[in-house]
């Protein structure tokens, strides 16, 4: 079976949320703990993605993310919230909270 596109992920009707993050940066690595939460936390209710924008600069630069890490929370296709640096598995699970 085919793995579907990001454009196909984020077009969806489960909010998706993307940790933009780059190898060489420490907090992302930071991140990297805080998104394994978030994922078990929301199980089936969202999509957790992460992609590296040195291997996928299109979608970096799509998204115009200029820092990493940069989380970003789409939902049926709009870009509903974004924010750079290292963000709370709270505050992320609170904006999805809004979402439903």
């Amino acid at each position: 079976m085919e793995r579907p596109s990001f454009q196909q992920l984020i077009q969806g009707d489960k909010p998706v949320v993307v940790d933009f993050f780059a190898t060489w940066c420490g907090p992302c690595k930071a991140m990297a703990p805080i998104i394994e939460d978030l994922k078990h936390r929301v199980g089936e209710q969202a999509v957790v993605l992460k992609v590296d924008v040195d291997r996928n600069p299109a979608a970096a630069q799509a998204y115009r993310i200029q820092g990493v890490p940069t989380i970003a929370v789409f939902h049926k296709g709009q870009l509903v919230w974004r924010q750079a640096g290292v963000v709370s598995a709270d505050q992320i699970q609170s904006v999805l909270s809004r979402l439903n």
